[in-house]
């Protein structure tokens, strides 16, 4: 049982220290950054949520520390790109 405890706090833990890593939204070029480069992303609905999601974690993987949506677009199949930040 204390085995299955130590476990989930490792999860957890590890899941936290993700989570604050992740690329922030922003809506200019944050001061004091340089861009690293563009991602980009497209979903097969209409939710721009999940586009912005998509795009964020994308902006994460590539090490970015924010990125700047600068277009999106479509109907039933949306697709944007942004810049990312370092």
């Amino acid at each position: 049982m204390k085995n299955l405890t130590k476990a989930f706090a490792v999860i957890a833990l590890t899941t936290a220290s993700f989570a604050t890593f992740a690329a922030t939204e922003v809506s200019s070029a944050p001061t004091g950054e340089q861009s690293i480069g563009m991602v980009s992303a497209s979903t097969n609905g209409n939710d721009l949520t999940s586009l912005q999601g998509k795009l964020a974690a994308k902006a994460t993987q590539e090490g970015a520390t924010s990125y700047r949506i600068i277009s999106a677009g479509g109907e039933d199949h949306l697709y944007g790109t942004a810049e990312i930040y370092k």
